[in-house]
């Protein structure tokens, strides 16, 4: 008897406490999709203009992570000192694009970035060939976002 009062009293706790969890806006997947398209879009650019494809790099992606984050939490953007970005990731050039407010990777690249000379400068900049983007969600749900450019 008592081990059916304990059980029944569990899932009414249980109960209780799955509708007062916050609903989460977007699908788990969504940063990762943002981010590729966003590389993809890049990459199409590049080829528009006869320049290589850049590749992904798993050194710049975690401080494009790093710094989409921390302007999804201060909800502003800003550029991060890219110093630490050439020294960690071993590299000779580095540039830095930053957006909000875009809703996908292919809208932040064709109609932010290509759309701001000093933006499109990075992108199409012709000894760049690694490539990372960081994009993270506020809490009131506008993406911010990171890409990292460089040259080993």
């Amino acid at each position: 008897m008592f081990l059916r009062a304990l059980i029944a009293a569990l899932v009414a706790t249980l109960a209780a406490l799955s509708t007062a969890l916050p609903v989460l806006p977007a699908r788990a997947g969504a940063a990762p999709d943002y981010e590729r398209q966003a590389v993809d879009a890049t990459n199409v650019h590049r080829v528009d203009h006869d320049l290589r494809r850049l590749r992904p790099d798993d050194c710049l992606a975690r401080f494009a992570d790093r710094q989409a984050a921390r302007m999804a939490q201060q909800q502003r953007i800003f550029h991060q000192d890219l110093s630490p970005v050439l020294r960690r990731c071993d590299l000779s050039r580095v540039g830095e694009n930053v957006a909000h407010g875009f809703s996908n990777g292919r809208t932040v690249v064709s109609r932010g970035w290509m759309r701001s000379s000093g933006h499109r400068d990075n992108i199409l900049t012709r000894p760049f060939r690694l490539v990372s983007v960081g994009a993270a969600r506020s809490e009131s749900g506008r993406w911010y976002t990171v890409q990292v450019l460089g040259r080993r």
